[in-house]
């Protein structure tokens, strides 16, 4: 039986792949393909962005070939950045907790 880490590295490539066959490749996202996969799976993040053109700045910073398209390596990145990020507002939550005790 798969462990829960395992578990979301399986879905970190499901999803990937499930927007990456729409259209073209499958193996690399299309502009299109990344914005349905941020509005669909990331939706909070770009609500928070307030920015119309936050997809084409993410689609430029990931695409570190410059093919415009995003790899699977590529939007690890994106995971990852955001991964760390949302840790980071963890902590700070957990401070604001301990400090109220």
């Amino acid at each position: 039986m798969p462990s829960e880490l395992e578990r979301s590295m399986e879905s970190l490539i499901t999803v990937f792949h499930r927007y990456a066959s729409k259209e073209g490749s499958s193996n690399t996202l299309s502009r299109r393909e990344l914005k349905d996969l941020m509005e669909n799976e990331l939706s909070g993040f770009l609500k928070s962005q307030k920015d119309p053109a936050a997809v084409d700045r993410i689609m430029r910073d990931l695409d570190a070939n410059g093919d415009g398209e995003v790899s699977f390596e590529e939007f690890v990145s994106l995971v990852v950045g955001l991964s760390i990020a949302c840790e980071q507002c963890y902590q700070m939550h957990l401070k604001k907790q301990h400090g109220k005790m």
